[in-house]
């Protein structure tokens, strides 16, 4: 497969994480908006607003650089940068919402389709390329970034679903590439550690820490020190940093101590 057919592929992946999840906000009744979700500070019009704001800038609409008040959820630059575009919206109705997201998804969309990209080494567009994201960091980040919001609003509603569509399998397997990090940086496994996560619907992952304590990908020949095992969703609300597993979601077996440090670092996205 070409570099080409790789974007291709993303491009395809995060049009279908836009379909469900505008299918998704219009099952939304007039009372849900207000609930809220894992994400602090966020309810679910904030997580609406969030995906409507960077949608619209990779569509070529402009950023509102307003004040965001008192925000202590919103961290550092980007949490700020994110929390204007909440911000800006807090007073659009649903329905606009979703029209703002279906009007920049369709012309973003339109122009990746009449302008395929091909390079993924190519500076990402706009305020993406600004903090560094290649056109291929971004085509791989967005379908984790739409699913997974749309995920935070079905638990918030307690609406389950979706979650073993192209965008769910994209997500996950995108954040199991984390897990020699998480061993070795988060979780500070000692050398000679090998961790393994076996996560439904997915090959198992592994990890193991050299001499100088960093973590490397293992081979399924490598000897566990530990497994964990879980669903899909439980690896997912863990490494996306939105809740701890509850009891019995996650099965340890082997090393127990290291393997729950191992769940307390799993979360590589905010």
């Amino acid at each position: 497969m070409t570099d080409a057919d790789r974007l291709s592929a993303l491009v395809a992946v995060w049009w279908e994480a836009v379909d469900s999840f505008t299918h998704l906000l219009e099952h939304v009744g007039d009372d849900q908006w207000p609930t809220p979700t894992d994400l602090p500070g966020w309810d679910v019009h904030a997580v609406a607003a969030h995906t409507a704001h960077l949608e619209a800038l990779l569509a070529g609409r402009s950023h509102d650089d307003i004040e965001v008040g008192d925000a202590p959820h919103a961290r550092g630059m980007m949490g700020k940068f994110t929390e204007q575009g909440v911000v800006a919206r807090r007073h659009e109705s649903p329905d606009a919402l979703i029209t703002e997201i279906r009007e920049s998804t369709t012309a973003r969309h339109t122009q990746l389709l009449a302008e395929p990209p091909s390079d993924p080494a190519t500076p990402a567009p706009g305020v993406f390329g600004a903090i560094g994201w290649t056109t291929g960091r971004l085509l791989r980040n967005r379908p984790l970034d739409v699913w997974m919001h749309e995920q935070d609003i079905r638990r918030a509603l307690h609406m389950p679903g979706n979650l073993d569509s192209a965008p769910a399998v994209h997500a996950a397997d995108y954040l199991l590439e984390s897990l020699p990090f998480i061993v070795g940086k988060r979780a500070q496994a000692p050398a000679g550690s090998v961790v393994r996560v076996e996560v439904a619907g997915h090959p198992p992952a592994t990890a193991v820490v050299g001499d100088d304590g960093r973590g490397r990908t293992g081979t399924p020949d490598d000897e566990p020190t530990v497994t964990l095992a879980m669903e899909r969703e439980t690896f997912i609300v863990l490494a996306g940093g939105r809740r701890p597993a509850a009891p019995g979601e996650a099965q340890v077996s082997g090393d127990v101590e290291l393997g729950e440090r191992v769940l307390a670092a799993m979360a590589v996205t905010p």
